[in-house]
């Protein structure tokens, strides 16, 4: 009975995953690999030694293996903020008077404020692992620099995060914890690298974006000595890790018999959705499940909805390999009048595949609906979301919403990545009537498509 389900259901410490779920050893399909874009040949592990630890990188070609186990040095990180609860959203069900069963499971209880110390734990690991002394790494809100900054101190790891300029602007205290950390942050673009200096002399007052400071970060990682990059998102070993989300959820709602009809994550680089997902879909991709994924992106960087499915740069200096994924062009720049993260060019190519085979479906939002939701939310619900957050919370009230019109009872997941408390700039921009909403036109985008490279593996794509 709906009734004797908890309002949190937290699992144990033993209960809490031991291993990864890798779901591309599961996919009908496999996203084509990396290309070198010097040789247009598949790369090889040497080819990305230089810019990712090594065991990353074992994890990220690992495409047969359904498990990958946790270390322990790892797992005993994890011991500090995980297992995460699954909680019934009892309050928001009340308020729109839904049949549905609303849960979402919640990343937030840790320092960092959101989901993304499950991966910055395990790549911070794998350096420290492997005899290196700093890393570095780009942040967009400031949520993966957090917890990557956490990370690094705890495994005694030299740390330098370049963070989209206008992030560092409107959120100085997400800025501080970074630094408090012991991290060195650099506002991106910047004139500490060539990647910098290059974008601001083509995009003069540039709020920069994801794309821009992954070109620095990659840049730094490269020309220091024992150091590598670490992402924060995008990545198939970056989803790996994100995937105690889904294994967690999955235990959580088979102690209660509960089965979801509908998930839903936030989509950025897709990493956290891909998590989320994960072990859902693989019993999906057997025929095991029927389950609705929804991937929920901003309407002023709509990737999956409006991007194409071609090679391109993961970065916008073009000097990372090349990637086949949705992509609105790495020289695509979001508006700086959006406050709501997801900023970034492309999407996973884990989830860009399953997107364009079917398994799963996108919707945009606008940013302003975005913020209504997450207000809503706080009020009844007693969590003040991360505006990423947010953006899976109006989908799923909006699925709600639509079964109390069909009178349909079914039970909804999201993932409620993190926190807003760093984010209230962005709230009282929402809450003094000052946010506009901002679509990027055909024109927009063609700009972007434009820096799609030309090359014989997007041969008659674009």
């Amino acid at each position: 009975m709906a009734t004797e389900i908890p309002y949190k259901i937290y699992l144990s410490e033993e209960e809490m995953p031991k291993y990864w779920y890798n779901v591309k050893a599961h996919m009908k399909t496999q996203h084509p690999p990396f290309i070198h874009p010097a040789t247009q040949k598949p790369c090889t592990k040497e080819d990305l030694r230089a810019v990712f630890c090594d065991e990353c990188i074992d994890q990220e070609l690992n495409r047969t293996d359904e498990q990958i186990e946790i270390p322990e040095g790892i797992r005993s990180f994890y011991k500090m903020f995980r297992p995460s609860p699954l909680v019934r959203a009892y309050c928001l069900e009340r308020l729109l008077d839904t049949p549905a069963q609303i849960y979402y499971k919640f990343e937030g209880n840790n320092t960092s404020g959101s989901h993304k110390l499950n991966s910055a734990a395990a790549q911070a690991y794998y350096a420290k692992k492997q005899g290196l002394t700093s890393i570095t790494t780009e942040t967009g809100a400031g949520q993966w620099g957090t917890a990557l900054s956490m990370a690094a101190a705890y495994y005694g790891l030299h740390l330098d995060v370049y963070m989209v300029k206008v992030s560092a602007e409107q959120k100085p205290y997400r800025r501080e914890v970074i630094r408090t950390y012991g991290a060195n942050v650099i506002p991106s673009p910047s004139d500490t690298t060539e990647a910098g200096r290059k974008i601001l002399a083509e995009h003069p007052g540039t709020g920069g974006s994801l794309g821009c400071a992954i070109s620095e970060a990659v840049e730094k990682a490269a020309s220091t000595p024992a150091c590598r990059y670490v992402l924060g998102s995008v990545l198939d070993h970056v989803l790996l890790h994100q995937s105690v989300i889904g294994c967690e959820s999955k235990i959580a709602l088979e102690k209660y018999g509960v089965q979801p009809d509908i998930i839903i994550g936030c989509a950025g680089g897709g990493s956290n959705f891909g998590g989320l997902i994960a072990p859902f879909m693989g019993e999906r991709l057997e025929g095991k499940n029927d389950i609705e994924f929804v991937a929920v992106e901003p309407a002023s960087c709509p990737s999956l909805t409006r991007g194409k499915f071609v090679y391109d740069f993961c970065d916008s200096a073009r000097t990372t390999p090349l990637a086949k994924m949705y992509t609105l062009g790495c020289g695509f720049m979001p508006s700086p009048n959006h406050a709501g993260g997801l900023r970034y060019h492309g999407m996973s190519p884990v989830v860009s595949q399953l997107y364009h085979d079917g398994y799963l479906r996108a919707v945009s939002v606008e940013q302003t609906a975005v913020f209504e939701a997450a207000v809503q939310f706080a009020r009844c619900e007693g969590i003040l979301p991360a505006p990423e957050s947010a953006h899976a919370i109006r989908a799923a009230v909006d699925e709600a919403l639509k079964c109390r019109r069909e009178g349909k009872k079914k039970v909804i997941l999201f993932g409620l990545t993190g926190t807003g408390y760093f984010d209230l700039a962005a709230y009282k921009q929402f809450n003094d009537g000052a946010m506009a909403d901002y679509i990027p036109t055909d024109d927009d985008l063609r700009k972007g498509f434009e820096t799609i490279p030309k090359c014989a593996v997007n041969e008659g794509l674009l």
